[in-house]
Order: C-alpha cells, then structure tokens, then sequence
C-alpha cells in the first residue's frame, strides 16, 4: 500500500518528469496475480526492446492490488497508463468514468491478455480425498477462497461454483437447474473459514496451513509447483475459463504525454516473448503459437464454460453480486443462521 500511496502522490507532480529525450515513465496499475511474470519477465523485456528500437529507457511505476480495488483506485485518481485486471466489468468500471474512451476490445485476443481457470488445490497426499466440487460440501472439509467485495479472482471463483452446478445440473437433465446450483454454491460457502482480500492472499493462507481445500486460479498453482513447492491440484470437469484484460487508461496517458511508449507495451502484452512469459508463470496463452506449445501444461476441462454462459458480466453482477443476487443472499443467510 507504500507503493500505491507513493504512485497516488505522483499524479500531482509535474508530469513533465514523467518524459524526457532519455527516459520515459509508464505506470502499471495491475492486479496481485500476474506480478511474478510482469516483474520477472515481461517488464525487463519490454525495458530492452524499447531501449534497443529507440534509445530510451522506461521506468515503470507499479502497484499491485486486488482488480476491483485496483480499478476503484484508478477510477478515484490513481494515475495508472495501463490497468491490467481480473475482471472485464473492472476495466468496464474506468469506461464509464471516462478513463477509457477507445473500444478496449478491438486489442488482440478481444483485450484478454491471459486466460486460466478455476482449479481446487488440496494438501499434498489429498488426504481429504478431494476429487471434485462436492466434496467441498463435507463437514470435514474447511475451504478457501478470497473475497469478491475485493477481489476479481473471488468472482471467478464463485462464478466457477455456481456455473458448475448449472452446467451439470444441464448435463444429467437437460437444462440448467439453478436450485440446485445455488444449493452448491450455499454448501461451500458454508465451509469457507476466510475470506482474504485477494486471490494472491488467499492463497498466501492455505500455504500457511489453514484450510484443507483452496479455490483457486490454475495459475496460482502452477506458479507455486514452478517454484519447488508441492501444489497438488485437480481441474474439475466443470469449471470456468478466466479471462484477464489489459487497457490503456486514454485519459492518464493524455495527462503524462506517453502514449506512443504505452501503445506500444499494450502490442508487446500479445507477442510471442510476453506470452511465453506468461506462459511460463502458469497463463493459458492467447496466443496461437504459443498456446499449441503449451498445450500439455494446459488440458481443456470437459465441461468448461464461459462468463457469457452466465450471461454476461452485467447479468452476473445483478444476479450474483447485486443487492439482491445470489450470493448476496446466501451471505445473508448464512449470517443470520449465525
């Protein structure tokens, strides 16, 4: 939070320092996931590309945060070039306010930069004996994962449970039941112990030791087994394939006169070197390429659905998020049951 209070200073200074002949300025305003392979790989790349095709150099400005509270904070004046989210409806949320006034869309891949899905990691020999969404039901199983006030990935994660339960209620009758998919998602909600404030927390608690099951981002775990540690998980039949965008934030880089250096990194995101980067750190590619040569890392799940077999984001954060919405209610439940 140093570092975004820092960044949120820098939006009042002269923003004349933010270019010069020799050095410019671009501030990545991202969400807490992806930090590994922007800090690691793809910003020091992009470094030296830059300064190899025009002599300068780039300084980066970062903050990492949870996506809906990164795009909140960019939305309140945190002078972000480029937002990097979880979610579509957070860079939506900066459309509206203004911030971005180009079709974010039109980027390659439809502005999806990476894509994952949700898995469910359990402790090493699975003594719980974890084979499925189900088993997340048990008394004897505590569960894991973050907020969705908060964090992008809580939302996937939740829309990955109750998608689950629709799509196989469709499986074994014909047609979505979403009784029954609110039945499952109100039965695992039940069994999470803590709610962290964004996915990269969420899982900082489980490798703490709390908890015997982890919805999480594949990448998460991927990263974690990249890194030596054991990180069992399964990829449940049904799950939901995760869709991260990246947009030029027109109204900051306007403001910081970066544009040519920002458009710039948004192309570099899509090509074959930020894509095996990201790759490496546990992102399914949106990359033909890319994505073929790691197809064996990354089995497609056999039931795996979009957000838009949900409806959309605008229908689940009304029917899911809203006042009224599903999981809004089942907390609501679950707290006066309390």
């Amino acid at each position: 939070m140093a570092l975004l209070g820092a960044l949120h200073l820098l939006a009042g200074c002269d923003d004349s320092a933010r270019k010069t002949n020799n050095e410019v300025t671009l501030t990545l305003g991202a969400y807490t996931v992806p930090k590994d392979a922007y800090q690691k790989e793809i910003l020091p790349a992009f470094q030296a590309y830059w300064k190899e095709k025009t002599g300068q150099t780039v300084k980066f400005e970062e903050s990492y945060e949870a996506s809906g509270a990164q795009s909140r904070a960019i939305e309140s004046g945190f002078d972000a070039d480029i937002a990097a989210l979880s979610l579509e409806k957070d860079i939506d949320r900066l459309s509206k306010a203004g911030l971005i006034t180009h079709n974010w869309k039109k980027a390659p891949g439809g502005g999806f930069v990476t894509c994952s899905v949700v898995v469910i990691a359990y402790r090493s020999g699975n003594p719980k004996k974890i084979s499925g969404w189900h088993d997340l039901k048990r008394d004897d199983v505590d569960v894991l994962y973050p907020n969705p006030k908060t964090s992008g990935g809580a939302m996937w994660d939740i829309n990955a449970i109750y998608g689950a339960g629709l799509k196989l209620s469709e499986i074994s009758t014909g047609k979505q039941n979403k009784t029954h998919a609110r039945e499952l998602l109100k039965a695992i909600q039940q069994r999470v112990r803590i709610m962290d404030s964004s996915g990269r927390m969420s899982v900082t608690t489980f490798e703490n030791g709390i908890g015997d099951a982890l919805v999480t981002y594949e990448n998460e775990a991927l990263l974690r087994q990249k890194q030596g540690k054991s990180f069992p998980y399964i990829l449940p039949e049904a799950t939901i394939l995760i869709q991260n965008p990246v947009a030029i934030v027109d109204r900051n880089v306007e403001k910081h006169g970066n544009r040519e250096v920002a458009e710039e990194f948004l192309r570099f995101l899509f090509t074959r070197t930020a894509q095996t980067a990201f790759a490496q750190y546990g992102f399914r590619s949106v990359e033909a390429n890319v994505a073929r040569e790691f197809e064996y890392q990354y089995p497609v799940p056999k039931y795996m659905f979009t957000v838009e077999y949900l409806g959309g984001w605008e229908a689940v954060s009304a029917e899911i998020y809203g006042q009224d919405g599903v999981w809004s209610k089942i907390m609501e439940e679950l707290s006066h049951a309390q």
